[in-house]
């Protein structure tokens, strides 16, 4: 995202608060009703093609006004009715106030803060996705409506959670190249929606593009690392969810990171820009700068000699917009010198101005258009709340519950301790690149709903150490209670933009704080760990005082509420893991070493759950339920012969894979069919994997996704799931120089405990 609001001076996070302000006109151009002249100008006329419109507006400009539309903050040209224009809102989880282009007011005090991705992709709810874009979009718009937002959102963040030390990790959808891509898909889907697919509702933005996820490591900061990634790496893990988000989501923005990959800033790589975005996967709309990232990759990295090199390498990449303002300073003197076109300029910034015309900046009122009814009644509304707690519930993951100790008995207990350093937060709950909420409810008043509590903090913060330790009340409540939810974790001083983890294990003395109470408690000990990163917590998985344990990740406003649903059976868990859990012994690894694959001639693990070959504290799509399911196969195929040519030359040598294209993938379909039942005596959600284990060629996954599909059955309830399957899409692996094949063989199905052998022959 934009990730810095500038690079040497100001804070990690730039917030623009303004509460003394109130209802304004929205921004945009156009306006024919004040300005009658207008409406002879080609790009005022809505009658006309969007390309024929910025053809006529760019041909109107000056060179000096051209080169101002390349900064987020677009200067104004008062001349042609264009207003000032402020193109850095973010959207991550909510409307927010980080960027200068949204601000809450006593009009519209607070927007709905949704759970952190990182909880939200936990539900595998690929409709949940796109639920939660529509109804951000739709209070981002009410507030444009009365001039408090803008249109372009730099959200979501769809970078590939590698390392479970990355700060930034709670941003994102996780370490699965696919679920990644559904929830790139689906949450900017419900953000762009429109009923005319070339319109937009609001514009979302893919980013950081891309291996970008080392923000600070040890003094290794994300300005000035050159992630060194292998061509089977880039292809097989990290460009799947930007390509999924172009093609699939249709964006209409795609950011580049800070971040070299191989040597070359992201921002400055032709390849990577006009090559693999807007040249193989078409993408219709612009490219962004992170913030200050041509600045830093000419001050801080000196890519360039000078600064009007930088200027012309940027944009003759494929850049068309700066989060800054290098561009503004330094591209009339890249012209003049000869290092860049006019021509190239105006390409820039003809990506943007459609973006625009497909929002309706440039077709007058915004308040006379589709979604002009929509204002501050349409923000917290009761459905949108209720949305968000919803989203939480779906995505908090059981990850232990021995002797089915969950769901407690709300009457039969006569009093519960909470206790915990995140037992009564509220700002915590909803994460970075945060809103105004528009209310709270923490896990401590989400608890106190159901039954009578005792509270004691356990450490006056998260980072717990020995002064802030405050045991005796702690145990002294426990041993008196029914029951003892501790709630501990990690919150923004832990991990956050600007700073990665160097130790798995729980902040300070978290864990002397729950193993000295879980001696003590009268009743079961429940731990919650509310945090958006992996946690090495073996001590409490093996631990037989601990009989529960649940993540809530960051869980959005009502987040209390949905843990409370969860604990006392409201709601049946249905959340798995999007990330594994490593132990602490992962951290001998250099978070700069990029390798997904292991390497045993030097002890390299590998990475997620496709590569490492470690034992993890806990699994990708770990997570029970109050019931149990079964699974039993309905239909599957056992061999599928692949068609290859009379002269295919694996037919006069032997082929351990064949390529992942041409006319053998022509129907080349089939279909999974399974029977899930619900055996338990509690209605539930229940999402299926169907994972598959390749021929071990190329270096292929020891085990990856190919699909998730989520059912909700009642007690004794049955269904059917089928999975819609493609050989060469499915079934191919990307080999090491990048291409897709697919591996002749055979492929071990896996649902749950059920596998299934299929053969792919010539």
């Amino acid at each position: 995202m934009a990730s810095k609001c500038h690079f040497t001076l100001l804070c990690f996070l730039c917030f623009f608060i303004a509460t003394s302000v109130t209802a304004q006109n929205p921004t945009f151009a156009c306006d024919t009703k004040s300005t009658t002249t207008l409406a002879s100008y080609g790009f005022c006329n809505t009658s006309l093609s969007y390309a024929d419109r910025t053809v006529d507006l760019v041909k109107r400009l000056t060179l000096q006004e051209k080169i101002g539309f390349l900064v987020n903050k677009a200067t104004a040209v008062s001349r042609l009715g264009i207003p000032s224009y402020e193109w850095w809102s973010e959207a991550l989880h909510g409307v927010s106030y980080v960027g200068p282009g949204t601000h809450f007011s006593s009009l519209v005090p607070g927007a709905t803060s949704f759970p952190m991705p990182i909880l939200t992709a936990a539900s595998f709810n690929s409709s949940l996705f796109e639920a939660i874009g529509r109804v951000v979009s739709t209070e981002a718009r009410a507030m444009y409506n009365v001039g408090l937002a803008g249109l372009t959102f730099w959200s979501p963040n769809i970078n590939i959670f590698r390392d479970p030390r990355w700060g930034r990790g709670q941003e994102t959808p996780g370490e699965d190249p696919l679920l990644a891509s559904k929830y790139a898909t689906g949450y900017v889907k419900g953000l762009q929606e429109c009923s005319d697919p070339n319109r937009l509702k609001v514009a979302a933005c893919c980013k950081h593009y891309t291996a970008y996820d080392v923000d600070n490591w040890k003094g290794v900061e994300r300005y000035t690392f050159n992630a060194i990634v292998s061509q089977q790496d880039l292809d097989d893990t990290f460009q799947p969810p930007f390509k999924s988000c172009v093609i699939d989501g249709n964006v209409a923005s795609v950011m580049c990171s800070y971040n070299q990959v191989n040597g070359k800033p992201t921002c400055a790589d032709k390849d990577l820009l006009a090559g693999t975005v807007r040249g193989d996967w078409k993408l219709n709309g612009y490219i962004v700068s992170d913030c200050d990232s041509v600045d830093v990759l000419y001050n801080y990295q000196h890519y360039t000699k000078n600064p009007e090199d930088a200027a012309a390498i940027t944009i003759k990449s494929g850049l068309d917009l700066d989060c800054g303002n290098f561009l503004g300073q330094h591209t009339l003197a890249a012209v003049q010198g000869g290092k860049l076109d006019e021509t190239d300029v105006d390409n820039a910034i003809t990506n943007n101005f459609i973006v625009q015309m497909r929002l309706g900046f440039f077709d007058g009122d915004p308040r006379k258009q589709q979604y002009g009814g929509l204002g501050p009644k349409d923000v917290c509304t009761t459905d949108n709340q209720e949305l968000a707690r919803e989203a939480a519930r779906q995505g908090i993951v059981l990850l232990k519950n021995d002797n089915n100790m969950l769901p407690l008995s709300a009457k039969s207990l006569k009093s519960v301790a909470v206790i915990g350093p995140n037992a009564n937060v509220t700002h915590t709950m909803i994460g970075n690149y945060e809103g105004t909420p528009c209310s709270y409810i923490t896990p401590l008043q989400g608890i106190a709903s159901y039954v009578s509590t005792v509270y004691q903090a356990g450490c006056t913060n998260v980072g717990c150490s020995g002064n802030s330790l405050q045991l005796d009340s702690a145990k002294t409540a426990a041993s008196q209670a029914d029951a003892t939810i501790l709630v501990v974790g990690a919150d923004q001083s832990i991990e956050r933009e600007s700073l990665d983890r160097t130790s798995l294990l729980l902040p300070g003395q978290q864990t002397t704080l729950i193993t000295e109470v879980a001696k003590v408690s009268k009743g079961p000990v429940i731990l919650v760990i509310m945090s958006g990163g992996p946690f090495d917590i073996s001590f409490a998985k093996t631990s037989s005082q601990i009989p529960a344990i649940m993540w809530i990740g960051y869980p959005g406003e009502k987040g209390g509420g949905a843990l409370a649903d969860v604990l006392f059976g409201y709601h049946n868990p249905s959340g798995r893991l999007p990330v594994t859990w490593y132990p602490e012994s992962f951290t001998s690894i250099p978070m700069t070493d990029m390798r997904m694959r292991p390497d045993s001639s030097n002890g390299h693990p590998g990475r997620t759950y496709r590569f490492y070959t470690g034992t993890p504290v806990y699994s990708f799509g770990d997570g029970l339920s109050y019931t149990d399911y079964k699974h039993r196969l309905i239909q599957a195929p056992k061999t599928i012969y692949m068609p290859l040519e009379e002269s295919h030359t694996c037919y006069s040598e032997r082929c351990k894979s064949v390529d992942a294209f041409g006319n053998h993938c022509q129907n080349a379909a089939f279909q999974i069919q399974l029977r899930v039942q619900n055996s338990g005596k509690m209605s539930g959600a229940h999402t299926v994997f169907l994972f598959t284990t390749p021929p071990a060629v190329h270096n292929a996954p020891q085990k990856h996704l190919l699909g998730y599909e989520r059912v909700y059955l009642g007690p004794g309830g049955v269904g059917d799931v089928t999975f819609k399957l493609d050989v060469c899409k499915d079934l191919s692996v990307v080999d090491e120089t990048g291409n897709r094949k697919v591996a002749l063989g055979a492929h071990t199905l896996h649902v749950g405990t059920l596998k299934h052998s299929l053969t792919l022959r010539m």
